[in-house]
């Protein structure tokens, strides 16, 4: 729900500076994570990523949107929503995961974007709170292919 995350990253820097990921180079963005997202989706399982951002959007979200096409590759299902149309959603304060509505990890960033730690909750209440959230925004929100920055 940030426009900016750990934006000292240096494979942000990267990119600011014009370095892009290559589609066709599987090899130089594959990770651990993303075989992660294949298996999930091999059993069945839905990812999904919603993301709330400002628009126009920062430079951090151009580079995030970038970035996205090796989450999609692996199964994920990503949507955008811009802030304007979530106005009159009720949503939590924080980022988090939610796994099987049993399980929400929350994470918490500093002012600057910063990663500072994770929580984990399962609290029920807490957990239909966050899960109706992100439903709300996930039907609102645009598709990955379908979102355009500008």
């Amino acid at each position: 729900m940030r426009d900016g995350y750990m934006l000292d990253d240096p494979d942000f820097h990267a990119w600011q500076a014009g370095h892009r990921l290559n589609p066709g180079d599987r090899s130089s963005w594959w990770r651990p994570w993303l075989q992660n997202i294949v298996n999930a989706v091999a059993r069945g399982t839905d990812v999904r990523r919603a993301r709330i951002v400002s628009e126009p959007v920062s430079d951090y979200i151009r580079y995030e949107y970038a970035v996205t096409f090796p989450n999609v590759l692996a199964g994920e299902q990503v949507r955008w929503l811009p802030r304007r149309q979530s106005t009159d959603l009720v949503l939590p304060g924080n980022d988090f995961w939610l796994f099987d509505q049993e399980t929400l990890l929350i994470n918490h960033f500093s002012g600057n974007g910063d990663w500072l730690d994770v929580e984990q909750v399962t609290e029920p209440a807490v957990i239909k709170l966050c899960g109706e959230a992100f439903e709300a925004v996930w039907h609102r929100a645009i598709p990955h292919d379908d979102y355009r920055l500008d």
